[in-house]
C-alpha cells in the first residue's frame, strides 16, 4: 500500500508491505515553514500499533538541515512509543549521529498509580518520621558545636540579640503567664475545696495547690505558654530568612548560622523560662489563696503557713530544673522547623504551626519521663 504527502516544497512518499514495515521516503526541502505541517500529516499515519518496523529515506532531500533531521526524530519517537524499530537511511554522517546518540524514551510515560489508602498513608508518615529524626539529631549536633565554639570563644556571643531575646521570651510573657497561673491556681483550689470541705479538712487546700504549682502545672503550663509564644517565633524569624536566602548570605560572609541565630535564642530562654517558672508558682500560690480566705474561712497567714510546711526546697528547684529543660526543647524545634522552611510563604506558617505542636509534645513527653524519675528517686 502506497500513500504519497505534500506540504510545499517537500512531500512524502509512504510504503507498508505485508511483513508490517512502513518505510518513509522524504522529498524536497523542508524548513522551519514546512516541517510541522509535515509532521502533522506524517504522525497519525504512521502510528499504527501493528507497525512494526519503520524505516525513513532521507536521500530525496534536496538539502539536509536541522528541520529535516527534527522530522526524523519525532517519527523516531513515534517509532518508539507503537513499540516499532526505527532506522533512517540516506543521511549524511553528521546528521546520522543525531539518530545514533540522543535517546529516545516514549514521550507521554504514565507515572505508576497507587492506591492511596490508610496504610500508604500510615508508611508515609513514618517514612517522613525517620527523615526528620535523622536531621533533628544532626541538627543538636549543630547546637552543640555552637555551644562548644562559645565556651572556647565567648566574645563571639551577639549580647545584644541575647538581652533583645530575654526580653520578647521573658519580660513580654509576664502578662499572659501571670493571668493564666493566677487563674490556674484559683480554679484547683475551687475545685479542691468542694471535696476538702466535707471532710473538714479545707487547710489542706494550700498543700495541694502548692504542691500541684511548684513539681507540676508551674512549670508545664509556663513552658507550652513559650512554645506558643516564642517557638513560633522562632520558626517565622529563621523560616522567612531562610526563604529569602539571608542564611545563605550569612554563610557566605564567615557566619556560622547555627551560632549567630540559635545561640542568642538558646541562651535567654534558657535563663528566663526558669524565672518565669518561679513567677508562675507564685501567682497560682495567690490564686488558691484568694479561694482559701474568700471560700473556705482561712487566714492568710494560716495559708501561707500551710504552704510553706507543705512545699521544701527540692519541689521549688524540680520545678525550675525542668523549666530550663523545656526551654532547650523549645528552641531546639522552634529554630529546627525554621531551618527546615523550603519554598515560600505558606511555607512558614507550615513549619511555626509544626514548631508549636511538636514543642509542645516534647515538653510533655519530657514532664512525663522526669514523673517517672520523681517516682522512683530513691
Amino acid at each position: 500500500m502506497q500513500t504519497s504527502i505534500a506540504c510545499g516544497r517537500c512531500s512524502a512518499e509512504l510504503v507498508k508491505t505485508a511483513d508490517h514495515m512502513m518505510t518513509v521516503r522524504l522529498h524536497g526541502d523542508i524548513d522551519a515553514s514546512t516541517a510541522a505541517a509535515l509532521l502533522h500529516d506524517l504522525v497519525p499515519r504512521i502510528s499504527e500499533p501493528h507497525c512494526a518496523h519503520i524505516a525513513v529515506d532521507f536521500s530525496g532531500i534536496l538539502r539536509q538541515s536541522d528541520w529535516s533531521t527534527l522530522v526524523g526524530l519525532e517519527l523516531k519517537k513515534t517509532a518508539v512509543r507503537i513499540g516499532a524499530v526505527f532506522t533512517a537511511t540516506g543521511v549524511s554522517a553528521y546528521y546520522s549521529r543525531f539518530f545514533q546518540e540522543i535517546p529516545i524514551t516514549d514521550p507521554h510515560p504514565l507515572p505508576p498509580q497507587h492506591a492511596d489508602t490508610a496504610l500508604t498513608r500510615f508508611g508515609a508518615a513514618i517514612l517522613k518520621l525517620g527523615s526528620d529524626l535523622v536531621l533533628m539529631v544532626r541538627f543538636v549536633g549543630s547546637m552543640c558545636l555552637a555551644v562548644g565554639s562559645l565556651v572556647r570563644t565567648p566574645k563571639n556571643l551577639r549580647i545584644d540579640d541575647t538581652f533583645t531575646a530575654m526580653q520578647r521570651i521573658g519580660v513580654d510573657a509576664l502578662p499572659i503567664v501571670g493571668l493564666i497561673s493566677f487563674l490556674l491556681g484559683l480554679i484547683m483550689a475551687f475545685m479542691a475545696a468542694v471535696q476538702l470541705r466535707m471532710f473538714g479538712a479545707n487547710i489542706y487546700v494550700a498543700s495541694l495547690v502548692s504542691l500541684a504549682m511548684t513539681r507540676e502545672l508551674g512549670p508545664i503550663m509556663t513552658a507550652i505558654i513559650v512554645a506558643g509564644r516564642s517557638g513560633s517565633a522562632f520558626a517565622a524569624e529563621i523560616g522567612t530568612m531562610k526563604i529569602s536566602d539571608e542564611i545563605d548570605a550569612l554563610t557566605t560572609m564567615g557566619f556560622e548560622p547555627v551560632e549567630f541565630l540559635v545561640m542568642p535564642k538558646l541562651i535567654a530562654a534558657a535563663i528566663v523560662v526558669p524565672l518565669l517558672v518561679l513567677y508562675a508558682d507564685l501567682l497560682g500560690i495567690f490564686g488558691g489563696l484568694v479561694v482559701g480566705v474568700g471560700m473556705l474561712d482561712l487566714t492568710a497567714a494560716s495559708y501561707i503557713a500551710q504552704t510553706l510546711k507543705t512545699i521544701e526546697v527540692f519541689d521549688v528547684f524540680w520545678g525550675v530544673g525542668k523549666a530550663g529543660i523545656f526551654a532547650v526543647l523549645i528552641t531546639w524545634i522552634g529554630c529546627f522547623r525554621g531551618f527546615q522552611v523550603r519554598g515560600g510563604a505558606a511555607a512558614v506558617g507550615a513549619a511555626t504551626t509544626s514548631a508549636v505542636v511538636s514543642g509542645i509534645f516534647l515538653i510533655i513527653l519530657a514532664d512525663s519521663v522526669f514523673a517517672v524519675i520523681l517516682r522512683y528517686w530513691g
